[in-house]
């Protein structure tokens, strides 16, 4: 690999960073830019996002014929990375989970029609979006084929009857990307479809409250009682659930962690300005060993991450699928989160446990990201299950050529 990134992404990555610095942090500070859900007030997104937009940093992830900068999976991890330096920064280059992956997945497998419907309202950020799988027990979660939604074709509709949940984004959605069972065939049994917020027989059940600050929408429990939806509407052909799932899911995952890594230098950043201003028993914490060896352990685990992500975002642009590079990503990345937020905190004392800084915020968020578009438990079996199957090759480098 070569790790040199060109002169076009690290100039988007300093033009990002300063429009954080100068733009995105201080509203951090104010109580009043939170909404009730604490997260940027949406106002205040929208007139950010309008600026972000305008200069030129606005859906960095996608092609130019639709909207973006095409960046390549390897410029979205330097970009993304300097984006969530602010907790509130992805959402303002509309980078932000689930919009991000809906908009690439359907950049990637929609049809023009569905394009100009579907996506373009997302891209132009007059819409918002959620990503309609995971079920309750004893639906499907982390194991698709467990899904009971069902998507029945009756003439040239289909009706969808089942319960979903922990539905990202879905109070404040408009366009839904929803997976249902349209077979009992265990591998083309799931179709994907495309449904509006104003069409009838579905229903929110309840905004689900949770541990940490939530995303735009919260996360929510719906209910389909006979939603109808053209056969138009469907994405792929009948039976390719499975299979746009994965194509969603992969590349989200890595995104995750690409924000998770700006997220962990933030607690970094903030442990080391406090230890160099703070003195007890007469020095300053930045000189003890014990602080010491907390902040380069962690310097060191960032690396680890953005290597990992890195040689993640190399495989899916040179065409792979990098199934089990993103697995390895996403575990590191998720615990190293939730460790950098923990180790900061620790270093900054009731400080850190306080809302003075967003520590405890970040903190919090952290631990959702050990479950969410997987558990860690689900992709060490998938990389034990790679193991299994390449022996010795699991770490096979790749010859040029």
């Amino acid at each position: 690999m070569d790790f040199t990134v060109s002169p076009r992404i690290e100039e988007f990555r300093a033009r990002i960073e300063r429009f954080v610095e100068d733009k995105v942090l201080p509203l951090e500070a104010d109580p009043a830019s939170y909404d009730a859900h604490e997260n940027i007030r949406l106002d205040l997104a929208d007139a950010l996002r309008g600026e972000a937009r305008a200069e030129g940093l606005w859906c960095l992830q996608l092609k130019p014929e639709t909207g973006g900068q095409g960046l390549g999976r390897m410029g979205m991890a330097v970009c993304y990375e300097a984006m969530n330096r602010s907790i509130f920064g992805p959402v303002v280059f509309n980078s932000a989970a689930p919009d991000d992956g809906n908009m690439m997945v359907l950049e990637m497998t929609a049809t023009p029609a569905q394009k100009e419907r579907w996506l373009k309202p997302i891209v132009d950020g007059r819409v918002r979006s959620a990503f309609v799988m995971t079920e309750p027990h004893p639906g499907g979660g982390s194991d698709p084929s467990m899904m009971l939604t069902t998507a029945t074709r009756e003439g040239d509709r289909y009706v969808v009857r089942g319960r979903k949940w922990f539905i990202t984004g879905a109070e404040e959605a408009q366009h839904f990307i929803l997976m249902a069972r349209t077979s009992d065939d265990p591998r083309k049994g799931l179709s994907a479809f495309l449904f509006d917020r104003d069409q009838p027989g579905w229903k929110i059940d309840r905004r689900i409250p949770i541990m940490g600050p939530e995303e735009h929408g919260g996360h929510c429990e719906l209910v389909f009682e006979e939603l109808e939806i053209p056969v138009e509407n469907r994405l792929l052909n009948e039976g390719d659930g499975l299979k746009l799932t994965q194509m969603r899911l992969g590349p989200a995952r890595l995104t995750h962690c690409m924000r998770w890594l700006g997220l962990s230098k933030r607690c970094v950043e903030i442990a080391r300005t406090y230890a160099a201003e703070r003195f007890a028993f007469g020095e300053r914490l930045s000189k003890r060993e014990s602080i010491q060896m907390m902040l380069g352990d962690l310097a060191m685990k960032i690396e680890i991450g953005r290597l990992l992500v890195m040689k993640a975002a190399w495989e899916l642009d040179r065409g792979g699928y990098a199934r089990k590079e993103v697995s390895m990503a996403k575990v590191h990345v998720a615990n190293l989160l939730h460790q950098a937020a923990d180790v900061a905190i620790q270093i900054n004392g009731a400080r850190g446990y306080s809302k003075d800084t967003v520590l405890e915020w970040i903190y919090r968020y952290a631990r959702q990201a050990r479950l969410v578009d997987g558990a860690d438990e689900v992709h060490k079996m998938v990389l034990h299950r790679n193991l299994e199957a390449e022996g010795d090759e699991f770490w096979t480098w790749q010859v040029a050529g």
